[in-house]
């Protein structure tokens, strides 16, 4: 049965098939042909004339046979694979031609959907939350334009007096110690006010949110956690009432899981409500990020000038006690990309002209080539095809030659991303966005669709040149005109010319990087170790001091560790630093009722006694009206071993030392750039700091000592105002801690012995290791990405300039070789005539490097942001990028001018 059934199917397809078709016309053509004979003799014509006749009013049988096919099924859709079939047989004919192309359309295509994929996961893809375009991130705006967090009341009043908002929430996260049901782990935890999951459009995958009765200050502590968190530690359970987390020492209970993929902010994996935590009563307190969801029917700009009309009210209202003037309000996808939104455009930007130096690539090969079909387009002019049918053929060569390059292009865009994110940087936000989905796969294919329209409209223009049958008695031993070889030389010019705007850009920020790694970052980084945990709680205010002096003398007994100091943050890790307004002060500022004060915060606790939080907040108000005495600085804490082991040179003074202990006057380390702007040409020593509103602690600072600047955001930025706080003094002002041990031997030799003393100390304290080379180098990861990347493009550029000034070299000196041949035969020497092409190529390259340098004089001003001690219109680069693509162009058509002095004109003269 089945065998009758695909018999009777064969059948059916070959009734339809265009040879089945062709049989049954020509035979119902020879019928009528016989017709016309019988005809024909019917009316007395003999059999020779009678056949003449017919076959003269029955027309030429082919041209009947292809007017037929045009009729019949869908004419155009069998013109295009008819199109289709006969570019892959002269694909296959022209096997290096189709491998050239395909590869190097490949790589154009391939780099720039895999930049893209990234530039649409992290720019350009909408947020995970409902109407993602309708949530805003919100900040205070100063009177010179700096954005600052929100102060609780400054949120409050934000929150009750707008029109155009649905809802505002306030929000912060830290790295907190959890530990209870699961193993000890150091994750983000975030504190989030009510209505931010309202904001986000976010609700619990299961379980529940907060009860109002929760979000209350002095509630039992209750968390959300997230499903990754929920699946990998909590074991998926569905128990979520058995579950306990302890958490900076504190029972928290679990009350419901978050959905996948949600850990906003900063890749959280716990949130509880804010409100347990006592609100700051003082303006200045700059605590809280903000985001808001905006009405349906309001804009963003209604909403930002009204938020500025109320900022300005409260303003006028309180004076000095607010630095608010305005409200910065930007879409929250801008807010969490804007930093790496300039690098990634400037891949973009890269990879793009990488894609076009590939086109103009292909556009040559496909010129060369068709060049080398002109006898056979002269035929099929003259045989009476249409220009418009010989534009169609080539088009559907670059749409067949585009297809197959953008189908490996996507290939290895694929393995391009997992490679880009293997080596992305750390910080790159929205990395879990980036993947190859249908709409990167759209832009390739959109890609595919204009780069084949490209190059068919210019293979098909000269192909359209031929359309008369002019060149049907055209032969090879011809010299092409002086049109047809201007337009490889100005393809050749525009590859050279993109070519030397990346190569500058590449050098532009290689030779940033090389003055970013030249800057002192005003510490050591080799063979120092760096153990991070989170301090313990206690009541007992000198147990951390305790802790930090244990830890500290046993890591120093170990063998090979020739220094150990430690501070609350590492420089150049990107860690939140401490910063805020210090307050200079003199001995009449010390009355018996500040003195009070002071007494009653070194023993208090502000977060549980609003009453003396509100006396304190009035204090320092009162201080901060004086802006002669103000100033900002970064607020660390440190131990004496941190200066030793980082190197951090003293200039004046002393370090900390056994004088300090917690019942002693407080002292204070300066560094040396706030000694030079407010006591220049002054002795610091001794003078008075009042730095409370950093730790609570209102106990005056004295100023014992000096000490070097440290770089501790970022090579890139000077050094900040640093006042460094004793450790063992003022320990409550740390929370998160790092020890840095300088030893003779690798770091990582000591890490087992530092992990097994942390444990003894405390059990359930998780640590995380590194070392500071490793903390420096992550700090170099962006700048270098770039580089890597751009440098890539580059090169690959430049093998493709020079792949297109050869390819137009070659093919100039073969449709030249009767003219070099006569020449030769005048008189010229070989080495005349290699001059004669190395000077045209010359000639081509200089035109190529000059357009190409006035392009990077008006580009390269988009990639200044991205450049350091280095002018976008460095003279060096300039110059030094021009001479490599110069001297490259000339070995380039080395090759092609040597073969061309070799000639024998005796050959030449007989070439066709």
């Amino acid at each position: 049965m089945f065998a009758n059934l695909r018999a009777l199917l064969s059948r059916i397809r070959n009734s339809f098939s265009d040879s089945s078709l062709d049989r049954e016309l020509e035979s119902e053509m020879a019928t009528h042909l016989q017709f016309a004979i019988e005809d024909n003799l019917k009316r007395g014509m003999s059999q020779q004339e009678a056949q003449r006749q017919a076959q003269l009013s029955f027309g030429g049988p082919q041209q009947a046979k292809e007017n037929h096919r045009d009729s019949r099924g869908l004419p155009l859709l069998d013109a295009v694979l008819q199109d289709l079939r006969f570019a892959l047989r002269l694909f296959r004919r022209a096997p290096s031609f189709s491998v050239s192309a395909i590869l190097t359309l490949a790589l154009g295509i391939g780099a720039t959907t895999a930049i893209f994929s990234v530039v649409y996961g992290v720019l350009l893809r909408p947020l995970p939350y409902p109407n993602p375009d309708r949530i805003a991130r919100l900040w205070e705006q100063g009177a010179a334009g700096n954005r600052m967090n929100f102060a609780d009341p400054n949120f409050e009043d934000i929150r009750s007096q707008n029109k155009f908002l649905l809802a505002v929430a306030e929000y912060n996260s830290l790295v907190s110690t959890v530990a209870g049901s699961i193993e000890p782990a150091r994750l983000n935890t975030a504190s989030v006010s009510r209505d931010f999951f309202a904001v986000l459009g976010v609700h619990p995958a299961f379980g529940r949110s907060f009860a109002p009765e929760e979000q209350k200050f002095g509630a039992s502590p209750v968390a959300l956690v997230s499903h990754s968190f929920w699946r990998q530690s909590l074991n998926s359970t569905r128990d979520l009432s058995s579950v306990r987390l302890k958490i900076n020492s504190q029972l928290v209970s679990i009350v419901g899981v978050l959905p996948p993929d949600f850990r906003y902010p900063d890749n959280s994996d716990i949130w509880m409500p804010r409100e347990i935590s006592e609100r700051f009563p003082s303006r200045s307190a700059h605590n809280w990020q903000v985001v808001a969801r905006l009405r349906d029917g309001s804009t963003l700009a209604e909403s930002r000038s009204e938020l500025s009309t109320i900022a300005a009210r409260l303003k006028q209202q309180f004076g000095d006690d607010t630095a608010m003037v305005a409200i910065a309000m930007e879409p929250l996808r801008n807010s969490i990309t804007g930093n790496v939104r300039p690098a990634l455009i400037l891949l973009l930007g890269a990879s793009s002209f990488l894609l076009l130096i590939a086109c103009a690539n292909v556009v040559n090969l496909a010129l060369a080539q068709a060049a080398k079909r002109e006898r056979e387009l002269s035929t099929r002019a003259v045989l009476g095809a249409h220009r418009v049918r010989l534009v169609r053929q080539f088009l559907a060569e670059a749409f067949l030659l585009s297809s197959m390059g953008g189908a490996l292009g996507v290939l290895l865009a694929h393995w391009g991303v997992d490679a880009l994110l293997t080596f992305a940087p750390s910080g790159l936000p929205r990395l879990e966005s980036v993947s190859i989905d249908k709409t990167v796969l759209l832009f390739s294919g959109a890609t595919v669709f204009f780069v084949s329209i490209a190059l068919g409209v210019f293979t098909a223009l000269r192909a359209a040149s031929v359309g008369d049958g002019q060149l049907a008695l055209q032969t090879r031993g011809q010299t092409e005109s002086r049109e047809k070889q201007r337009a490889g030389k100005l393809i050749s010019i525009g590859q050279l010319a993109a070519a030397l705007v990346l190569l500058i850009g590449a050098g532009l920020l290689g030779k940033s990087l090389l003055h970013v790694l030249s800057v002192d970052p005003g510490f050591r980084t080799d063979h120092t170790l760096t153990m991070s945990f989170q301090l313990p709680s206690s009541p007992d205010k000198n147990h951390r001091a305790v802790f930090l002096r244990e830890l500290i003398s046993r890591l120093r007994a170990q063998p090979g560790v020739e220094e150990v100091g430690g501070a609350n943050s590492i420089p150049l890790s990107g860690d939140s630093l401490s910063d805020g307004t210090y307050v200079l002060m003199s001995e009449a500022d010390v009355t018996p009722q500040t003195q009070g004060l002071m007494k009653r915060s070194a023993t208090a606790d502000l977060d549980k006694d609003p009453a003396l939080l509100a006396e304190f907040t009035k204090f320092f108000e009162g201080l901060l009206r004086n802006k002669s005495r103000l100033g900002d600085a970064d607020y660390t804490v440190a131990t004496e071993g941190y200066f030793k082991a980082l190197g951090i040179p003293v200039l004046e003074g002393r370090l900390f030392d056994d004088r300090d202990t917690a019942d002693a006057p407080h002292v204070a380390l300066i560094s040396q750039s706030l000694a030079a702007e407010k006591w220049p040409n002054q002795n610091p020593l001794g003078r008075n700091i009042e730095f409370g509103n950093m730790d609570g602690d209102l106990r005056l600072l004295t100023v014992v000592g000096v000490v070097g600047d440290v770089r501790n955001r970022t090579l890139e930025v000077p050094p900040r105002p640093t006042i460094y706080v004793s450790g063992l003094q003022r320990s409550n002002a740390a929370w998160r801690f790092t020890i840095f041990a300088r030893t003779s031997a690798k770091p990582q030799s000591t890490f087992a012995a530092a992990r097994a003393i942390g444990h003894s100390l405390d059990p359930e304290m998780p640590v995380e290791f590194g070392t500071l080379d490793q903390t420096f180098s992550t700090s170099l990861e962006s700048r270098r990405f770039s580089l890597i990347l751009i440098g890539c493009f580059s090169l690959a550029a430049l093998l493709l300039a020079v792949v297109g000034v050869y390819g137009v070299t070659s093919y100039s000196v073969t449709r030249r070789v009767r003219e070099i041949g006569i020449r030769m035969a005048l008189g010229a020497s070989a080495s005349q005539i290699l001059s004669m092409i190395l000077l045209q190529t010359a000639a081509t390259s200089a035109i190529g490097v000059s357009l190409g340098t006035l392009g990077s004089a008006a580009l390269t001003r988009w990639i200044q942001s991205q450049l350091f001690g280095v002018s976008p219109l460095d003279p060096t680069t300039f110059i030094a990028v021009a001479v490599l693509l110069l001297l490259v162009s000339q070995i380039a058509g080395l090759i092609p001018g040597q073969r061309a002095s070799r000639i024998d004109p005796a050959v030449a003269l007989r070439y066709e």
